[in-house]
């Protein structure tokens, strides 16, 4: 099965990310992060201009926690486009927890399903954390701004950075690796989730976060999964409720009538990402709530496939 979310309609926008990461980015250089069962590494792609600020972006890859890569074609067109504006791109890879058939054998039944869920998340905000810590401390040889690192995730990935966020706001173990008193300066979501038991609170604020959404996901829920389950996947309508309601910077863009090809938008969304990162970085987010449509973005097959359909 093959689980890539690139609509056709993106593959020119696919191609000019290609050309420009040949173009503009003088070198990639390949590190190990973490030491697990195996190594993990990470990409850094290094921009032939960078920016005065030296501004970078951790980019996770999404495939649903069972497949994907840094170095996909997403990830890979992610990396040309930002370097060609001048960011360093940090595209580290992470466990894959939904490939552990005997885990999820074990969980099967739509009761434990959030129990394995949380477990398999867990293991991808570790990661995630120590490949944010990694590039702290490795900042000055990388040549990046420890405090101008933006993360940003595509579905599985769009969950991991946005509950790593939680987990750092909260002080929960997954994100312990991170440095004290560090945070991202901003957060972009493309179909992202937090999964918590009860309503999600914040014990210190989150990163300024963009929420990117298609209205009609059903693979990472646009509103929640499952719906009549307290421990559940919180998606941006949820989110962006809890964010507002506590007065933390949020934008929620809510793409009308369209489903999970949001994952793969941030090519075709690529000014409004830096759009919201510059206002950021100049201190003027607040909160904006917008309804989008665009016509490089138009329903395929993921509009009407569920989750069950995702891993039957």
């Amino acid at each position: 099965m093959k689980i890539s979310l690139i609509p056709l309609s993106k593959i020119l926008v696919l191609v000019i990310g290609l050309w420009s990461v040949t173009v503009c980015a003088q070198e990639r250089t390949t590190h190990v992060f973490v030491e697990r069962d195996t190594a993990l590494r990470l990409d850094v792609w290094h921009p032939e201009v960078p920016r005065s600020d030296k501004a970078c972006v951790v980019a996770l890859f999404g495939g649903g926690f069972v497949q994907g890569s840094r170095d996909n074609e997403l990830q890979t067109s992610i990396a040309g486009l930002l370097t060609a504006r001048g960011y360093t791109v940090v595209n580290p890879d992470y466990r894959l927890g939904l490939r552990d058939s005997a885990m999820v054998a074990e969980h099967s039944s739509l009761f434990r399903l959030t129990d394995l869920f949380q477990w398999t998340i867990d293991m991808a905000v570790e990661d995630c954390a120590a490949a944010c810590a990694w590039v702290v401390e490795h900042a000055g040889e990388i040549g990046v701004n420890p405090e101008r690192v933006v993360l940003t995730g595509s579905s599985a990935g769009a969950i991991a950075v946005l509950q790593m966020d939680y987990c750092r706001a909260n002080n929960l173990a997954p994100a312990a690796v991170l440095p004290q008193g560090w945070r991202p300066a901003a957060v972009v979501p493309y179909a992202g989730a937090v999964l918590a038991k009860g309503k999600p609170k914040y014990k210190t604020p989150p990163a300024p976060t963009m929420l990117m959404h298609g209205t009609k996901d059903k693979i990472v829920a646009y509103k929640r999964f499952p719906p009549l389950l307290s421990h559940a996947l919180r998606g941006a309508d949820s989110m962006f409720k809890i964010f507002k309601k506590q007065g933390f910077p949020c934008w929620i863009v809510r793409f009308e009538g369209i489903g999970h090809e949001v994952a793969s938008f941030l090519p075709g969304s690529v000014d409004l990402f830096c759009g919201f990162v510059e206002q950021v970085f100049d201190g003027r987010v607040t909160t904006l709530d917008a309804t989008m449509r665009d016509a490089a973005l138009t329903p395929t097959r993921w509009t009407d496939m569920t989750v069950f359909d995702l891993y039957r």
